[in-house]
């Protein structure tokens, strides 16, 4: 996923309620003037004209600090303690940029807790003060608490302004409510306040990671056509070609991209980075790479998220020597790979089944600072199985829980998978003991995969004694686990209950596959039921389940040894109608009943002509 640039990052970065003005209160001067200590207007004695030079002097370090551009919690905690108890306090505003200098550092909660210091310790909070706080509680999903706050404005006779209500959408947009956000920014007219672009960014913001593209390429299209009045900037674009991009509408993003070169604003580095996710996704790789090349050109510098995208594109599609040609080119150009760097590599190599190379860079990462996290063992713990190197797998897991990285789920899953597949059941009885010990809960993959397993090891009886007990954890079982129980129950001559699973399958919201079906067939041939099953190859074709080879070759198999020559015959000619080309099995069903067959000159005469196949 491309990272994006916080939209309300340009407001909260100074509390930009500093600019706003208040019907109650006297006007505000610019923003710099906030960074001088204060000057009085009128003379005082000496003792009170050396308290404020004193405190002049303990805020000077405030103000550089702040000038500067950066500050600490600690930092800021401390200079709020000494404000708050100076003779005679210092002005609001000096207490207003502390507050603001927190919000650009993401202190919100903080920010909140000094605002009610403020207003206990006798400090009343001034519009500014109002806005700050009322931001904050909605960048903490309380937006609840931000339209108390603006109660509190109207009930002092402040003025919300266009800054208040940004932040009102914003912790609606936060907590999902697009809907109420939506009519919260049409309302804002009726407050005497105009939209801004920070006002659009946010709404839309929202709107595009919800997936709600239709509204906010109306509200884009409101900004083009909008007099000049507010248009669209760079984050709007990097936002909108961002959810064009998710949801695979990817000529309209570069429609948007032609756009906003065509009017002269240039793209960043956020804006390429989703463009080439899109073009990867959708599998268009030299496109992107030429679009890479592009921003090159333009001397945008490509971060770690732009790299990614490509690195995890080229090993998808096992480029795996470009995608090492772009890591060295990563590292040349200063941009530092991370974790998911490292890990997309590994993932290739071990798609692409080089074992051994994903094994050295593995342990070469554990030398690296970023080192190696759960997902890294996890894609190693899942190859190892894939290619039933268990032994090696389970090694990796108590590796990975001696170093204190803890396994998911995901990994549990895996190994559980991988011990199956190896006929180890003991070791997987023993791990799902330990999975649940380790208070990691099973998830429905985790069923699946262990009634799955149970059922191809021969443990029918365990298998469905589990799956009776977990029905009632209302999770999702797959048609495959189904198919697995239904396959062990005909096996172990269960037919009836097989059969009872089998048409409970609807109730379950789940539809028999021609898997199903094939093996509750074969189930019902090997019980001698043969009418029952040949009813049921009727019955999938009306439910347009289409049967397959192995469906067919298991019912002429049954009907050539009970030398059933009409069932034979009315088979193959729907194998012909259903363009199947017979193979082996069934030529040698077909064989083994001629060969019993006194008039086989006579049946020959009934068989199709199957279309020969091109050598081509």
């Amino acid at each position: 996923m491309v990272a994006k640039t916080t939209l309300w990052s340009a407001v909260a970065a100074n509390g930009a309620a500093l600019s706003s003005s208040s019907s109650k209160s006297t006007a505000i001067g610019k923003l710099s003037s906030l960074f001088n200590p204060p000057k009085t207007s009128s003379p005082e004695n000496p003792q009170s004209s050396n308290r404020n030079k004193e405190n002049a002097a303990s805020l000077q370090p405030l103000y550089h600090i702040l000038n500067k551009g950066s500050i600490t919690l600690n930092e800021a905690l401390n200079f709020f303690d000494q404000m708050t108890q100076m003779k005679p306090s210092p002005p609001m505003s000096s207490f207003n940029l502390l507050l603001g200098a927190l919000v650009k550092i993401k202190q919100y909660n903080h920010v909140v807790l000094l605002c009610k210091r403020l207003d206990a310790t006798g400090f009343p909070p001034d519009f500014i003060t109002l806005n700050i706080f009322l931001n904050s509680v909605c960048h903490l999903s309380r937006v609840r608490d931000g339209f108390a706050v603006l109660g509190r404005l109207f009930r002092r006779d402040y003025r919300p302004n266009t800054v208040t209500f940004n932040s009102l959408v914003n912790g609606l947009c936060i907590e999902d409510k697009i809907g109420e956000a939506t009519r919260l920014f049409e309302k804002m007219v009726l407050f005497g306040c105009r939209p801004n672009v920070v006002s659009y960014g946010t709404l839309m913001n929202g709107l595009c990671r919800k997936g709600n593209m239709t509204v906010a390429l109306r509200l884009y299209e409101e900004m083009i056509s909008g007099n000049g009045l507010c248009k669209p900037n760079v984050i709007i674009y990097s936002c909108i070609i961002d959810g064009l991009c998710k949801e695979g509408r990817v000529e309209k993003a570069k429609e948007l991209f032609l756009e906003m070169k065509g009017g002269g604003i240039c793209a960043d580095v956020v804006v390429y980075s989703s463009l080439l996710h899109g073009l990867c996704c959708i599998g268009n790789l030299d496109e992107a790479k030429g679009l890479f090349m592009e921003m090159l050109d333009q001397r945008v510098q490509p971060n770690v998220v732009t790299f990614n995208v490509l690195i995890d594109a080229l090993c998808k599609v096992g480029k795996l020597e470009e995608a090492n040609g772009l890591l060295d080119l990563m590292i040349q150009r200063g941009v530092l790979p991370d974790i998911f760097t490292y890990n997309m590599l590994l993932d290739g190599y071990c798609s692409a089944g080089k074992l051994d190379i994903a094994r050295n860079l593995f342990v070469s990462l554990q030398s690296k600072e970023n080192g190696l996290d759960v997902v890294s063992y996890n894609i190693m713990i899942n190859s190892y199985c894939k290619y039933l190197k268990v032994d090696k797998a389970t090694s990796l897991y108590r590796e990975m829980t001696c170093k204190g990285i803890r396994p998911t789920v995901t990994t549990y899953n895996t190994l559980l998978s991988g011990l199956f597949r190896a006929g180890k059941v003991e070791e997987a009885r023993e791990l799902f003991g330990k999975m649940q010990l380790d208070d990691i809960a099973p998830d429905s993959c985790t069923y699946n995969t262990f009634v799955d397993g149970l059922c191809k090891n021969g443990c029918v009886s365990e298998a469905l004694e589990l799956f009776h007990k977990s029905e009632n954890c209302k999770f999702e079982f797959s048609i495959q686990m189904f198919n697995s129980l239904i396959d062990g129950l005909c096996k172990t001559k269960r037919l009836e209950t097989a059969w009872e699973l089998f048409y409970g399958l609807p109730d379950r919201g789940l539809e028999p596959t021609v898997v199903t079906y094939s093996i509750m067939i074969h189930g019902l041939c090997k019980e001698g039921q043969l009418e029952k099953a040949y009813g049921l190859l009727t019955e999938m074709e009306e439910k347009g389940c289409a049967p397959n080879l192995v469906t067919f070759n298991t019912l002429m198999h049954s009907f050539s040894q009970n030398s059933e020559t009409q069932k034979m015959v009315e088979l193959l000619h729907k194998m012909v109608e259903k363009q199947l080309s017979p193979d082996e099995s069934t030529i040698s069903a077909v064989v083994d009943l001629l060969s019993k067959d006194e008039a086989y000159r006579e049946t020959l005469k009934l068989l199709p002509q199957f279309p020969t196949k091109s050598t081509k």
